[in-house]
């Protein structure tokens, strides 16, 4: 290179100046990016335990390919992303397993990489090519990588970034009905319970974007597993002593039983005594916050005009401690809608009689 140039100095401006674009390197099509960023994916999954010079620079050289794909899918500074290489991008990228190879290898990434990554894989979830979102299709024949991201709760190096990629792969209603119907469903419980306050309010944001998202799946789910899910609901989420935990669950309850969607769910859940009596316990809660998301779920059962014996006897039976909680319970900022209903509430308690 060094006598390349040297020879050029001596050549007139004007034919140097053409004879440098001769060695100018042709740009890298997107497709070229992402079979580079793969090969290096593979060399890290192989070398998972090796330390030297050579690994080092890999990574090096795989965070800059990360970058910039992530540039193309989103553009920068100086040009927005164009439709016709984003397709070319993402077609590739799904052609063969680089996605499970950078989720498999995210753990071995720097921060900036793993953030670059995370944003990575969102905007594919995105990408349509000829008006197909083609992860969809690709996540429905490797499920297992679903699981993969759940588990990644586990470590707290990567479970935000694992969370947020899920909360991605959840946008495509197939994908969430196999996250609702597989084994690993039954873990957000214990990862909700998670010591780290980070970690799980971003378990929650999953979880609550799992149970809203997709009505009609979520309706199937809930008649499906009403027994066991609703079992874990009460006891480990409503029954909590962690105030964010409580708060979160009474008021994510509230939102799924008022939900039109899940009329045949609400109505049977608005039947058991077992039920009723977590959100009448929160209505005693110090927090006034979880006082105002219970009294919304207990409403439910004071307006049920179809209410079990068992019901209207609890209820008849603590009807004045009712009605002085109820009394009690105001907004900081004034409600129509909510004295409204609490008028009607206290109004339907009252009546009541042997």
């Amino acid at each position: 290179m060094a006598i390349c140039s040297a020879w050029l100095s001596v050549l007139p401006k004007g034919k140097r100046k053409r004879l440098k674009g001769l060695f100018k390197s042709k740009p890298r099509t997107p497709a070229e990016i992402v079979r580079q960023t793969r090969n290096l994916l593979v060399y890290m999954d192989m070398k998972s335990n090796t330390h030297d010079v050579k690994r080092e620079e890999k990574i090096a050289e795989l965070c800059k390919l990360i970058r910039e794909l992530k540039s193309l899918l989103y553009g920068d500074s100086e040009a927005e992303p164009v439709p016709e290489a984003c397709a070319q991008l993402t077609k590739e990228f799904f052609r063969e397993n680089t996605l499970r190879l950078l989720i498999i290898c995210l753990p071995k990434l720097n921060l900036e990489a793993q953030k670059d990554a995370t944003q990575v894989v969102a905007n594919l979830q995105r990408q349509p090519v000829h008006s197909r979102l083609i992860a969809s299709d690709y996540l429905e024949a490797n499920k297992d990588l679903l699981g993969i991201l759940i588990s990644g709760y586990n470590n707290m190096d990567i479970a935000l970034h694992y969370g947020a990629m899920l909360r991605e792969c959840i946008r495509h209603q197939s994908i969430a009905r196999s996250v609702l119907e597989s084994e690993h469903m039954k873990k957000f419980f214990d990862y909700l319970q998670l010591p780290n306050f980070d970690i799980a309010s971003d378990v929650f944001a999953t979880f609550r974007e799992l149970m809203t998202r997709h009505k009609s799946t979520v309706a199937e789910f809930l008649s499906k597993n009403y027994d066991w899910f609703f079992a874990e609901f009460n006891e480990k989420l409503l029954s909590s002593s962690n105030y964010v935990t409580a708060r979160q669950a009474i008021k994510l309850l509230g939102e799924m039983l008022l939900d039109r969607s899940n009329s045949g769910v609400m109505t049977r859940y608005v039947s058991s005594k077992d039920n009723l009596i977590v959100p009448m316990n929160l209505l005693r809660d110090k927090s006034r916050s979880i006082q105002i998301e219970a009294f919304h779920v207990f409403k439910l059962f004071a307006a049920n005009e179809n209410k079990p014996a068992e019901i209207g006897t609890i209820l008849m039976t603590n009807k004045s401690k009712i009605l002085r909680l109820l009394g009690a319970l105001k907004l900081e900022k004034e409600d129509e809608q909510f004295e409204a209903d609490k008028t009607e509430v206290i109004k339907q308690i009252a009546a009541l009689s042997l």
